[in-house]
């Protein structure tokens, strides 16, 4: 079995894959403070929880936007597993995947790792937008490759920004509002946050779409994804398990591809 980690700026995500199978998913708070022994104990926890143990994980895959988390999760990896983890890095150099942007080093493992699933999943060109501590929206053209994206601050940053930089207005909860003009402190800043980001997504959206001149499918993904699921129609389709499931792929095509490479050595 496999285990993938997608460790993000607000939750670490532990995920195994039996073969193509997802066996079971687990969220933590994403805390660099965490050692890698405690780590350990909550992923064993879960695997518990799943009906699974650590001696059925025979590989580890990772994908990191938090440098400082990456060194508990490979201890991790090492130390209670007894298995060396691969990284998305590790894997897009080992493999042909097309990456069309002029620092290609700099794009987001997670990101690669969408544009993976969703060319799998849906194919045709598409445009995959993951809702998280920022709101990317990238692009994956019809053959695979990666082919540019936009970063935007994510919802919640827009909440705790209006809460940091004006005196009198309030913390508030991320909700959406029954109506759209608010009647009261509250419910106009929750509609402005909501309404507006809904507005974000659509104008970024039909902007991509006007300057490319073709159509694309739009996949929506990550932790906030189901809150825009009913709320515009620029959104095809929302798949909670993208980054899990491109992280999975990868490593059967590195998997793959090293089998291969043992075969031609022998």
């Amino acid at each position: 079995m496999l285990l993938v980690v997608d460790i993000g700026n607000t939750n670490v995500v532990f995920a195994v894959y039996d073969g193509e199978t997802q066996r079971g998913r687990w969220r933590v708070a994403t805390d660099a403070r965490r050692s890698g022994d405690e780590y350990a104990v909550l992923l064993s926890q879960f695997l518990s929880l799943g009906g699974l143990a650590p001696q059925q994980i025979e590989a580890a895959m990772i994908s990191n936007v938090v440098p400082a988390v990456q060194r508990p999760i490979e201890q991790l990896c090492r130390q209670y597993l007894g298995r060396e983890p691969i990284s998305v890095e590790q894997a897009i150099a080992a493999s042909d995947f097309a990456i069309r942007i002029a620092r290609p080093e700099q794009v987001g493992a997670d990101r690669i790792a969408n544009a993976v699933a969703a060319h799998r999943s849906y194919g045709g060109a598409l445009i995959v937008v993951d809702f998280g501590t920022a709101t990317t929206f990238d692009l994956v053209d019809p053959d695979g490759a990666y082919s540019g994206g936009i970063i935007a601050p994510g919802i919640n940053l827009s909440i705790d920004a209006l809460y940091a930089a004006a005196a009198r207005l309030p913390r508030i909860a991320l909700e959406r509002p029954r109506e759209v003009v608010g009647h009261d402190t509250v419910s106009a800043m929750q509609s402005g946050v909501f309404w507006g980001y809904v507005g974000l997504v659509e104008g970024l959206i039909a902007r991509i779409k006007a300057e490319r001149g073709e159509e694309h499918r739009v996949i929506a993904t990550g932790g906030l994804a189901p809150l825009f699921n009913d709320t515009t129609t620029a959104i095809d389709e929302v798949d909670d398990d993208l980054t899990l499931r491109g992280l999975m792929l990868m490593h059967q095509a590195l998997a793959r591809r090293q089998q291969a490479d043992r075969g031609v050595a022998v």
